[in-house]
């Protein structure tokens, strides 16, 4: 029922004494690689091309010791499939899972530094809205920009005193308008 290569593979294997480790590699190549892949792929290996490959490269190093024919090479090639087929499982055992990293399912938050400065930014915004704007200029290049009050005084061309005055009267108003916030919002 062997179809006329097939036997022609098995002959070579039994007439093998003495012949070229090539031309029987070749043969056993031709005969085994395809039921070692299957044999790879039905017993869940990730690359089973790979892991063939492999397989045929460990059995092209023992073909000088070879004995027995093909039933003999049969043997070997497959005792080295399942030797890789272990030792892929004893890896992946031995392996971290991994588990894909989705943001919308991550219910840890922390807000990054640009949010938390569009935020403080947004509430220093607000808070300086009800102030003149010599008011809001003077607070946001004193604390939100941190300048000295000589930087202050020269980007705005004013006089240092000038700038104090300025920031003074600034404070106060802006106290007062948070005082007047927070007695409506209490009432």
């Amino acid at each position: 029922m062997l179809d006329t290569l097939a036997q022609e593979e098995i002959d070579l294997f039994d007439n093998a004494a003495g012949t070229d480790p090539a031309v029987l590699f070749a043969a056993a190549y031709r005969t085994f690689a395809g039921p070692v892949h299957g044999y790879l792929k039905a017993r869940g290996l990730d690359d089973p091309e790979a892991v063939t490959q492999d397989v045929f490269l460990a059995f092209y190093s023992r073909i000088g010791t070879l004995t027995g024919g093909l039933q003999g090479a049969k043997s070997l090639i497959f005792s080295i499939a399942h030797a890789r087929m272990v030792d892929h499982y004893r890896r992946v055992e031995r392996r971290p899972q991994l588990t894909p990293y989705d943001p919308q399912h991550d219910g840890r938050t922390t807000p990054s530094a640009e949010d938390h400065a569009v935020e403080l930014t947004a509430g220093a915004e607000a808070m300086l809205d009800g102030l003149s704007e010599e008011h809001q200029e003077v607070l946001a290049l004193r604390v939100v920009a941190d300048l000295s009050i000589d930087q202050v005084a020269a980007i705005m061309g004013k006089s240092a005193g000038a700038i104090k005055q300025l920031q003074r009267r600034a404070l106060q108003n802006l106290k007062a308008q948070t005082l007047k916030r927070n007695q409506a919002h209490h009432e």
